[in-house]
């Protein structure tokens, strides 16, 4: 067996071809939609039209591998994909040369990966064999929901094992009940009061022209709709910081490949609030099965006293509501985001979790002990900088 503590440090070559491994590229595409349609969870980011365009432009996230799972399908004997699960090195996703294999960041909140729900428990069986063969002593899945059917399955396989995950970190995320009654969803959320002054505001945006919401569905549409949205990211507060998608030539490349390839098959929208013929918000929304992901917002702050993110994300919440295809929304924020949290009031777990892959083995204390360690020199640097920058 390959331990990865060993190959890690020539790079990814290491460990795509280590047994278990292959490169993320090499699983066919119309497998991979066939999986991603029977997912026993839904995950707008690992949809192949978006985690390929991630993997061969995103800075900082190209060169995934892959961990497979797959079961022979009658009548005709075909291997059929069932389980998979994008991975990187504990080396390069977090500088600690240990042996142990991490989700592939997908330029989204959130990897829950792919189970077949038909054989959800078969495919995590064979995603944790393939971690195994690979030489990880453990698997540490980012930014999954804690409480989903992902995670059960796999607290199910790894019970029958003897294994026990570990809760390396959570929060609670905002998500929206896209089957309530808008209106009364809002008023709930945000109060009469509230609502009030949401009305006044964007009747003072009225005055720089009629409102629109605008979706835009087809390729040709997104791939418009979506300058309008880098324009807009990078005008404001992110562009002065320089993490707006368009000021990195390899973000950019990544959102211009992805959000058209989605919309050919429905799984990308781009909604944009305009006033007169000015687009003041505007945000991408990735769509799979029931749920839609909120995944960027970006605003005109020239008009930021009218509140457009907000304005927004209102007509967003009637839209979505509207829609007998989605039952739920992901935000995909922060936990403590200010601008969403107020809005969608539905909250789930999300976390980090570790999975060892024996029983009594060594080395996962080690690894869980480096995350620990990690985990708490982060928080005492993000500490200190709010004291900087508080005094």
């Amino acid at each position: 067996m390959v331990e990865i503590a060993d190959r890690a440090a020539v790079g990814r070559e290491s460990v795509s071809d280590a047994a278990g491994l292959r490169p993320l590229t090499s699983i066919p595409v119309g497998q991979w939609r066939a999986l991603a349609e029977r997912a026993l969870e839904p995950n707008g980011y690992y949809l192949p039209g978006w985690e390929l365009a991630v993997d061969g432009f995103a800075s900082g996230r190209t060169g995934a591998s892959a961990l497979v799972s797959r079961s022979y399908a009658p009548p005709d004997g075909a291997r059929r994909l069932i389980g998979l699960m994008p991975v990187i090195s504990m080396t390069r996703a977090y500088k600690i040369p240990l042996p142990a294999l991490v989700s592939a960041h997908p330029y989204g909140t959130l990897c829950t990966p792919p189970l077949d729900r038909d054989m959800a428990h078969q495919a995590a069986t064979g995603l944790l064999r393939a971690a195994r063969q690979a030489g990880a002593h453990a698997l540490i899945l980012r930014e999954v929901s804690l409480d989903g059917a992902t995670m059960k399955t796999l607290r199910e396989v790894m019970l029958r094992d003897g294994l026990h995950p570990r809760v390396l970190q959570s929060q609670l995320r905002a998500c929206l009940d896209a089957a309530s009654e808008p209106e009364e969803l809002l008023r709930d959320a945000l109060g009469a009061k509230k609502l009030k002054e949401l009305r006044r505001q964007r009747h003072r945006l009225a005055e720089h022209g009629a409102i629109r919401f605008d979706v835009a569905r087809t390729r040709p549409q997104v791939a418009a709709a979506l300058e309008v949205f880098l324009k807009l990211e990078a005008s404001g507060w992110k562009g002065k910081r320089g993490t707006a998608l368009v000021q990195d030539d390899g973000d950019a490349a990544f959102v211009r490949r992805a959000a058209p390839a989605l919309a050919e098959t429905g799984q990308c929208e781009i909604v944009t609030l305009v006033a007169g013929d000015m687009p003041v918000a505007a945000g991408i929304v990735l769509r799979h099965q029931d749920r839609a992901f909120f995944f960027k917002l970006g605003i005109d702050e020239r008009f930021a006293k009218f509140s457009p993110g907000v304005q927004l994300t209102l007509d967003l919440t009637k839209h979505l509501c509207a829609d007998p295809a989605i039952a739920t929304a992901d935000s995909t924020a922060s936990a403590d985001h200010p601008m969403i949290n107020p809005i969608w009031r539905g909250r789930f777990a999300i976390g980090d979790v570790l999975i060892p892959l024996r029983q009594n083995d060594p080395v996962v204390p080690l690894i869980y002990g480096a995350m620990m360690l990690r985990s708490g020199v982060r928080e005492f640097a993000r500490r200190v900088v709010h004291v900087i920058r508080v005094r």
